[in-house]
């Protein structure tokens, strides 16, 4: 059984990846609007990605007896000046989840939860990942620049990105 606390902070978690997907799908709406498909793809996979992580953990309250309260999503920006400022809110905003996970952590760990404390684990290293990928993005569209050849290549790499559920999350 879920503490309250731990019940009220996963129910959080579920809004903030609910929250994350809305906006990558809003950064996916920018990027189609300036003919970056590619750029778009990227954006529309991470979306599904959050959809499953806000699934993960919306699961796992159940399993442990407690109830999954949905709250409104917030509204996402959803005009930005270039593909530089998209990427680096893209990994801000990881950052950002990253320190909610970590907190989700602390709580598990300052309640000697162990059972949620070993199901973040898989969160923890999500965020390394999640952010290193935000950050590679990040370093590649600052090299090539807003224009050019560089760009559009960049977004034929990206274009390529296909979602891969996690094994057991399809």
């Amino acid at each position: 059984m879920l503490s309250e606390n731990m019940e009220k902070a996963l129910n959080k978690q579920i809004n903030a990846e609910l929250y994350s997907s809305y906006l990558y799908l809003s950064m996916a709406a920018y990027f189609h609007s300036t003919g970056l498909d590619g750029f778009a793809n990227w954006m529309r996979a991470q979306a599904k990605e959050e959809d499953v992580h806000a699934m993960k953990i919306f699961d796992y309250v159940n399993e442990r007896g407690a109830h999954v309260v949905l709250a409104e999503i917030e509204g996402p920006k959803t005009k930005w000046n270039s593909a530089v400022e998209v990427f680096e809110e893209t990994l801000s905003h990881e950052q950002k989840v990253t320190a909610l996970i970590n907190g989700l952590v602390d709580l598990a760990k300052k309640e000697s939860d162990h059972a949620t404390d070993n199901f973040l684990q898989w969160f923890v290293a999500e965020q390394v990942e999640e952010e290193a990928s935000a950050g590679e993005v990040l370093n590649k569209v600052k090299m090539v620049g807003e224009k050019g050849h560089g760009l559009y290549m960049l977004d034929k790499e990206l274009g390529a990105r296909v979602f891969t559920p996690p094994a057991g999350e399809e």
